[in-house]
């Protein structure tokens, strides 16, 4: 069964980015999974089935009160 991911969420993977950081924002969703470095702000575009495998634990973004 897919992870559920949504724009904003963070996502904490098992290898680190060649700038030292482990955490991602998600920015696109679909069969192909948006990341964003939250190191260095590169942009990866990565399959979803390769995402899934790699990821560690999934932070979900703070609902703000209105």
């Amino acid at each position: 069964m897919p992870v559920k991911v949504e724009l904003g969420d963070i996502a904490k993977m098992k290898k680190a980015h060649p700038c030292g950081s482990d955490r991602w924002e998600i920015v696109r969703t679909g069969m192909d999974i948006g990341l964003k470095c939250l190191g260095c702000g590169r942009r990866v575009l990565v399959p979803r089935p390769k995402f899934e495998k790699a990821l560690k634990m999934l932070e979900t973004k703070k609902e703000s009160p209105q």
